[in-house]
């Protein structure tokens, strides 16, 4: 790489990074030396180690929300929008969203980023339920359930076998549309 990166390399870089090694190997030096390039250019991007986190937080919340979300949105089809979202995130691989949350138990910002990105995703889950025609309160508690669900395979070392997989992403999506 060349000493031109701009500011999104280092994010992406930064949350290959995070992913692999963790938080606290998001430091400038061992980044810039990994990609080939000098400190200054960091510094060119970012103000100090903390700006940059702030954006890597800013960068993963796009990544790990709203661009899922444009997506679901754009397909849009015969098929329901929550069964689309609930096979697609719960056929990825999750490290990065495991490091994230490692990095919020030790870290108020980080941990702030999480809550925020919790909310938007949570309400989206809920809109997407009520769009199926479920009343409030019941698309807000299966919301709520799909969503621990989806923690606790992100936060999970045991990966189920395709077939076994796939049989308990069809049964979160009768779950989440069955009706009351």
């Amino acid at each position: 790489m060349n000493e031109q990166l701009s500011a999104k390399d280092w994010l992406d870089q930064g949350l290959k990074v995070l992913a692999s090694r963790g938080f606290t190997a998001l430091k400038a030096e061992p980044m810039a030396k990994a990609m080939g390039v000098s400190r200054g250019s960091f510094y060119w991007h970012f103000a100090d180690v903390s700006a940059f986190h702030a954006a890597l937080l800013k960068h993963w919340r796009e990544i790990a929300a709203e661009q899922i979300i444009t997506g679901i949105e754009a397909s849009a089809g015969d098929e329901p929008a929550i069964a689309v979202l609930l096979r697609r995130t719960f056929s990825i691989r999750l490290t990065l969203e495991r490091a994230v949350r490692s990095w919020a138990a030790a870290d108020p910002i980080a941990r702030h980023a999480v809550q925020a990105i919790d909310r938007r995703r949570l309400n989206y889950v809920e809109s997407l339920l009520a769009a199926n025609g479920l009343p409030q309160p019941v698309a807000q508690a299966r919301s709520q359930v799909l969503y621990w669900a989806f923690l606790g395979n992100a936060l999970s070392d045991r990966h189920l076998p395709s077939a076994q997989q796939q049989a308990v992403i069809a049964e979160l999506i009768r779950i989440a549309l069955h009706p009351p």
